[in-house]
């Protein structure tokens, strides 16, 4: 018989691992994706978290083959090879497919006609088998499991890859990911939030919510409202100053100072005052309209104790200090 704690802590990661089933919808990849053509001609895709077979990023990157300039596309996916209490079935083989075009005018557009082989292992991104066809690839597009963002990306970094991939918003709050962010070494994509309308998730998942429903398909949508996209490839947002409208100076109270670093806060975006010369705390989501001509980004969330910023004896949620370049 099973430990209760032992049986409590295969419980809870069954659950956690279940977290990572969370599967891109093809509007929304369409709705970044068509922001960044110019990046794609002559290069190799490589999605590496992707089941070919049910792949919107496969479907996406398949069917705009041609239109995007593409030299090959290469896609593959994990599938778990443990038996253990909960999968009692064989377990699946993990996949990959690679794709360089039509052959004699024949438009293969699925995975079957394209051609699906085995994989050795299990299909783990970290897999040396995978890793080897991430050193073919230029640009690397998918939604990544949210457990291992950090490990992940570490990975792009390692192979100097050009990325643009999906992740929880909480994801800027990782000093690891911050740092690329302040270094200028990755940036947010063009959606965020409730700019991405949702995940599909496995027939088993509970919807849990008041934002989820069943589409035309019969696929279950979940909407958490929480994600965004990261990359490294250039976008006209980048270029874009935010608009500033208010001011500083007359309107001090709306402007408290931390407690421990000479910073004002600033609690929306569109209200950083066009007037203040020093530090300011702004929200995390600031990222998203982030111009690094327009602002410079001088540090996460600790105050000079290194404890938490403070306003009167209260943490607001996490701020990240920020300066006009142009004052």
């Amino acid at each position: 018989m099973i430990a209760e704690k032992t049986l409590n802590q295969t419980l809870h990661t069954a659950k956690f691992f279940k977290r990572d089933e969370f599967y891109t919808q093809l509007s929304d990849i369409e709705s970044e994706l068509k922001h960044y053509k110019e990046h794609f001609k002559g290069k190799v895709v490589f999605c590496n978290c992707d089941d070919p077979r049910s792949s919107n990023f496969f479907n996406y990157f398949a069917y705009n083959f041609e239109n995007l300039g593409l030299k090959k596309l290469l896609v593959s996916c994990y599938k778990n090879q443990e038996k253990n209490l909960f999968i009692q079935e064989e377990p699946e083989s993990a996949v990959f497919l690679e794709y360089t075009g039509d052959k004699d005018g024949k438009k293969a557009r699925n995975a079957e006609e394209i051609g699906i082989k085995m994989l050795q292992g299990d299909g783990d991104f970290r897999s040396q088998e995978v890793i080897e066809f991430l050193k073919q690839a230029d640009i690397i597009v998918t939604n990544p499991p949210f457990s291992l963002f950090r490990e992940y990306v570490e990975q792009l970094l390692k192979y100097e890859k050009k990325f643009l991939i999906i992740g929880n918003i909480n994801a800027i709050t990782y000093k690891e990911i911050f740092k690329l962010i302040k270094e200028n070494k990755a940036w947010l994509g063009i959606n965020m939030g409730r700019g991405i309308s949702g995940f599909i998730v496995p027939d088993n998942y509970e919807l849990y919510g008041t934002e989820v429903r069943i589409d035309s398909l019969g696929d279950k949508i979940i909407s958490p409202n929480n994600c965004l996209w990261l990359t490294n490839l250039d976008t006209f947002k980048r270029s874009e100053d935010i608009i500033l409208s208010k001011t500083y100076y007359g309107n001090e109270s709306q402007y408290p100072k931390f407690d421990n670093y000479d910073a004002i806060n600033v609690d929306k975006t569109k209200d950083i005052p066009i007037d203040y010369e020093g530090v300011m705390g702004v929200p995390i989501t600031f990222l998203h309209k982030f111009n690094p001509e327009q602002f410079e980004l001088v540090k996460f969330r600790k105050g000079n104790d290194d404890k938490d910023l403070s306003i009167n004896g209260k943490c607001p949620y996490f701020r990240i200090l920020i300066k006009n370049r142009k004052l």
